[in-house]
């Protein structure tokens, strides 16, 4: 993530930026930075993980959407909006408006595959502003630079339970989602 140096957004100038980019931007406080430049292996573990959670979607038949990384999430404690690696919403997706640009408020699981540069905000802050979405019940984190998967599982409006994974041969049930994910799958054609 590169930081545009020494100019203070308002949300205004933020939303007309991001009009105007191909590139995804996010925003905080007056600061944007781009969100391109993932790494192979990011991208991979990205489309590995969609793509299990869509099979694993369509055998218990939930009526749920996958979503990737240029999908809007909007974050009522870190606003106006993020961009997670992998979103799943089930029932009907919700947008909400925003200067012209569509943003989702209903998610049900967001992943995010963990770098070394934001493995820690993800783990913490990120993960604390998450909680601000109501319908919000799975987070899932994926290293990309070892065989670890931690799934945190909402329990009631405070308490959240961890689980951690580390062998290719783990499978993860999501009780909200409905579904189940092998590690690997998530991991499939990745070299450590």
């Amino acid at each position: 993530m590169t930081a545009i140096p020494k100019h203070k957004y308002t949300l205004e100038d933020y939303i007309e930026l991001e009009k105007d980019s191909e590139e995804r931007w996010e925003f905080f406080e007056g600061e944007v930075w781009s969100m391109v430049g993932a790494s192979p292996t990011h991208e991979k573990i990205c489309v590995n993980t969609s793509a299990s959670l869509l099979n694993g979607l369509k055998k218990s038949k939930r009526n749920c959407s996958v979503f990737g990384s240029n999908l809007r999430l909007k974050v009522p404690v870190y606003e106006p909006y993020r961009y997670p690696d992998v979103t799943v919403v089930c029932g009907t997706p919700i947008y909400e408006n925003l200067l012209g640009l569509e943003m989702l408020v209903n998610p049900l699981l967001i992943v995010e595959v963990l770098s070394d540069s934001t493995e820690s905000f993800d783990r913490g802050h990120k993960f604390i502003y998450y909680k601000s979405i109501l319908s919000f019940k799975e987070y899932l984190l994926v290293s990309q630079t070892e065989v670890f998967v931690t799934l945190y599982t909402k329990q009631d409006d405070i308490n959240w339970v961890r689980q951690d994974f580390n062998s290719l041969t783990d499978k993860v049930f999501l009780p909200f989602t409905e579904c189940e994910i092998s590690l690997e799958d998530i991991y499939y054609d990745i070299e450590f």
